[in-house]
């Protein structure tokens, strides 16, 4: 029996090469489209449900005839697609046609089905109306008298007829309906699509549904909908974003009412499913120099029922390593999410620290202050105030000490248009910051800077083949190298600078006292390879440049190179990368060889 539909003109037969099959099985499965292009053969190929079943073994007959019946259906849809609206097609079970086989009584054994398409003639619009059209809409351009007819077409204009006059603050425009004709003697398509616009609406009440842990208000000033003003769907989408940006939600949608107030207005529900309000989390990073980090957490996503989030923090660093010794960190930070408005977070943190590194041993405590502002989805500001203290011990057996206090005022701007955060294959993330900060104690007074540059190219393959580049860069002005505080200094060398090179290997010598340097430089370089996937492969080269002021007096540079192996997990790549150097700065010491294991990429 063959069912009507589709088509054009050069004749092509493709075949599945048969495999060895148990005697049930389908042995061979062809296709037969005349006049087909090579792009629309591969799409009906990859579509049928007759091939999806050989390819994942589902060769029983009762499951190939039950396909077989299906892929009428699924055929005409392709084919209306591509604008083929008189096909023929038959579908044979060796021999017999699958439509008339009946599932009560499938054949005992199936060798050859055969998929044969005859498209007939391509339609072509002959009448392509919409009406009533919203001013600046942007419809398909295809959708034309003459163009290809193409069902994918028809669609995605009413679609985008109706999203023409929602962006107007339309919120209830619809689809008033469509009149579609086939005249088959003129191969053409007659297509009169209604769209009924609605009254021009403001946004109204938020009302959510579903949260049992979290106050309706703080979910209203979060979304931050302003009630009054002319209805916006990219409003809402913001909304829902900045809802799930949270991390108390599991999921977040807003929906509009089916009718509009008698004021002019329309209210939304806000569909609403809590995450687990708790989450533990435990890391590790090995440096073969540094030794091993091992890092844990315990998170609470609304400890006070507004979505705060309380994120307590500790690390261990130093084990085993070959430089230096011990130390810890101890973190506390809490974030309220729409403080002062709905895209400013507030943030408070508390913080203790020891550190044991080559030039220098310190324990420290700060408490910071901080505003979160995200202009757009790629824009973010911060602004905030550090109190820090830290005594330090430097110099030849430690026998110097310093107890450097300050107050500071970070201030950056940090512009991100990855695709991923922890595994970019485009786009570009750029930081800058900028923080003054008075000094007491043994601390002077000055300004600390620093800029973070990277940038990844997909080079056409899909995320197979990328590369990538970084640029560091810091400065410090004002204080003396003496007077600034030892965390504030720069160094180069270890993982997130120069790999290959020791942790730190790299700073300056002043009056016989070793220490980091006042200003910075870093390059690196990488080539990304995805083998399958889940395996990829890396080769990269860093460079690292150290002066004693801000890229002035004494300084040096050190490079390494190396290659890198990545697993794909749930959480990122798994990283390892094993890097020798290619220059020693003066004084360097170290292996051949240097070892870096973590999750995500390097940078």
């Amino acid at each position: 029996m063959l069912a009507p539909v589709l088509a054009p003109v050069l004749a092509v037969a493709l075949a599945v090469t048969p495999l060895s099959r148990p005697a049930l099985a389908m042995n061979e499965l062809r296709f037969v489209v005349p006049g087909a292009e090579d792009r629309l053969r591969e799409t009906l190929e990859a579509s049928s449900l007759l091939a999806t079943a050989q390819r994942e073994d589902q060769l029983d007959p009762l499951d190939i005839t039950s396909a077989a019946q299906a892929e009428y259906g699924r055929l005409i849809g392709l084919l209306y697609e591509e604008g083929y609206y008189a096909p023929r097609i038959s579908i044979r079970i060796d021999g017999r046609e699958a439509a008339d086989i009946s599932t009560l009584h499938p054949p005992g054994a199936i060798g050859t089905v055969e998929v044969s398409v005859d498209l007939g003639p391509q339609f072509r619009f002959g009448r392509a109306d919409v009406g009533p059209v919203a001013p600046g809409s942007e419809l398909p351009p295809g959708f034309v008298s003459g163009g290809v007819a193409r069902s994918t077409l028809v669609r995605d204009t009413s679609i985008a007829a109706v999203e023409g006059w929602r962006a107007q603050g339309h919120a209830l425009a619809e689809s008033a309906g469509q009149e579609v004709t086939a005249n088959h003697a003129n191969q053409q398509l007659d297509v009169t699509l209604r769209v009924a616009p609605g009254p021009r609406l403001r946004f109204g009440q938020l009302r959510p549904r579903g949260n049992e842990r979290t106050r309706s208000a703080r979910i209203v000033a979060i979304a931050g909908v302003n009630s009054g003003e002319i209805y916006d769907p990219e409003e809402v989408l913001e909304a829902e974003t900045r809802l799930r940006r949270t991390g108390t939600f599991a999921s977040a949608a807003i929906r509009t009412a089916e009718q509009a107030n008698p004021d002019g207005t329309i209210d939304m529900d806000v569909l609403i499913e809590e995450a687990p309000p708790r989450r533990l989390g435990v890391g590790a990073e090995i440096d073969s120099t540094a030794g091993l980090r091992l890092t844990g957490f315990w998170l609470h996503r609304n400890l006070l029922g507004g979505a705060e989030r309380l994120r307590l923090e500790a690390a261990v660093e130093g084990i085993a390593a070959r430089v230096g010794g011990l130390g810890f960190a101890l973190d506390a930070r809490y974030t309220r999410p729409a403080t002062f408005n709905s895209d400013t977070d507030l943030e408070l943190g508390l913080r203790a620290v020891r550190v044991d590194e080559r030039d220098y041993g310190a324990d420290a405590v700060e408490a910071d202050a901080r505003l979160l502002r995200r202009y757009s989805q790629r824009l973010t500001g911060h602004a905030g105030l550090v109190l820090r203290f830290e005594r330090a011990r430097f110099g030849v057996d430690r026998t110097l000490s310093g107890d450097f206090g300050t107050v500071a005022l970070p201030l950056g701007l940090t512009w991100d248009s990855r695709d991923r955060a922890l595994d970019a294959t485009s786009g570009f993330f750029l930081m800058g910051e900028v923080k003054p900060y008075a000094g007491f104690s043994d601390a002077g007074n000055g300004v600390r800077m620093r800029l973070d540059a990277r940038i990844y190219a997909d080079m056409g393959s899909e995320g197979r083949f990328v590369l990538a580049g970084r640029a560091q860069a810091g400065a410090i002005l004002g204080s003396a190298l003496t007077a600034t505080p030892r965390d504030y200094l720069f160094y180069s060398g270890g993982g997130g600078t120069v790999r290959g090179l020791p942790f730190q290997s790299l700073g300056v010598t002043q009056g016989g006292v070793a220490s980091g340097g006042q200003g910075f430089a870093a390059v690196s370089g990488e080539v990304r390879a995805r083998i399958t996937e889940r395996i990829g492969i890396t080769a990269f080269a860093d460079a690292g440049y150290v002066s004693s002021g801000a890229f002035s007096g004494a300084s040096d540079w050190q490079a390494g190179a190396g290659i890198g192996f990545r697993y794909q997990t749930p959480l990122g790549p798994m990283r390892v990368d094993v890097a020798t150097p290619v220059r020693r700065n003066a004084g360097a010491t170290g292996g051949r060889l240097q070892l870096y294991v973590g999750v995500g990429q390097a940078f």
